[in-house]
Formats: structure tokens, sequence, C-alpha cells
């Protein structure tokens, strides 16, 4: 599984569109398509769009919370909140081969979404970021730290856990140091493409 995640960024269709292109261009090799504010049509449309582009590139396309979306155009998977569609049910729907990724905030969330069987979680927000509504309470190193050591204590083996929210480059080798897997990266790759490479660098 990929370690990098670009989640798409943009206030219309075209600038979602563009980000995403230019994503590609750099190199990114998983993109979760997030486009919170949406109509059910544009958002259907730009992940058509999405999914096209992911398969020329042959690169990971995952749909942020939409499941039904994410069958129509056979996107490689979904990514779901904790107040989304549960695991089991998107399962149902997406069947074993698909990626189901899951959030998560607290110690209590993490074991949840384990035992829910999510094929990766992204924990968070590190920071604070604007590019969230409804932000759930900062975890910064410290919170992930704390995580890692509730799991290592309970015996729990450690999953593929994607550090999300405000995380930049310089973030990289803190989180690797504390067992985090990943990261989920929106603002940073958006406004910098460039960075891409050198995320992939810092992540081996």
């Amino acid at each position: 599984m990929e370690k990098l995640q670009y989640i798409s960024q943009g206030q219309t269709r075209e600038e979602q569109e563009l980000n995403i292109r230019t994503a590609l261009d750099n190199g990114i090799e998983w993109v979760q398509v997030r486009w919170k504010n949406a109509s059910e049509k544009d958002l259907t449309e730009l992940c058509q769009v999405s999914k096209k582009l992911c398969s020329e590139y042959q690169v990971v396309c995952i749909i942020n919370d939409h499941v039904q979306i994410a069958k129509e155009i056979d996107a490689d998977g979904v990514h779901l909140g904790l107040n989304d569609l549960s695991i089991e049910e998107a399962r149902t729907v997406l069947g074993d081969r698909k990626i189901i990724g899951g959030t998560a905030n607290t110690v209590s969330d993490v074991i949840q979404r384990i035992e829910e069987q999510c094929d990766y979680i992204g924990l968070g927000p590190l920071r604070f970021t604007s590019t969230k509504e409804k932000l759930s309470p900062v975890l910064g190193f410290e919170g992930y730290q704390h995580m890692i050591n509730s799991l290592k204590e309970k015996s729990i083996t450690i999953p593929k856990i994607f550090a999300i929210g405000g995380v930049v480059l310089e973030d990289i080798q803190q989180l690797q140091q504390i067992g985090i897997y990943g990261v989920a990266v929106s603002g940073q790759i958006t406004n910098r493409p460039a960075a891409i490479s050198e995320f992939k660098k810092a992540m081996i």
C-alpha cells in the first residue's frame, strides 16, 4: 500500500480536476477524491473523470464518503468518516477486493476500525487545518505516540495508520519514528505539487 495519499482540493470542478491532474503529473500514486460541498451531479462527474485519469496513470483512486458513487464508477475503494456508512455495509456494496479506509480520532476509534477490518486508518488531525469543517480534537505528535503506546500495551497489532490533518513534509521523520505508516496530504501538495517527490524520498 502506498504511503502517500493526496486528498483532492478545490472549490469548483475545474479546480479539483486541475489539482488532481497536477498531482498525477508530479508522481502521486494514490488520490482520494474529496469535495464536500458539491452537488451529487458535480461530484459524480468529478469522480468519473478522476477514475479515468487515475486509470491512465495506473494509480489508486479512492472516493471520500460516497460508497454508491465508488461502486458506479468502479473506483478502487472508499474512505469513510465515523458518521458515514459502516465499513461492514460498504463491504457488502463494494465487495472484498476494494480498499476501505476509515477515519479515527481516539484509541477507541482505532480499535473499532481494527475490529471492523478496514484496510487502513486515517488518524487525525495532527494539527489545525482549514480544509476540514467540524474538525475533531487535534492530536499533535503526543496524541499519535499515545495511540501507538496504547495499542502496544493492549498487544494489538499496529494497523496501517495514515496521519492526516495539516501534515507537512517536516513531520514525516517524527511520524515514522512514532510508528505511523503513511500520510494523507492536501494543502501542501495542492499549493506545491513538487513536494510529492520530496514526501516520497522522506518516506522510504
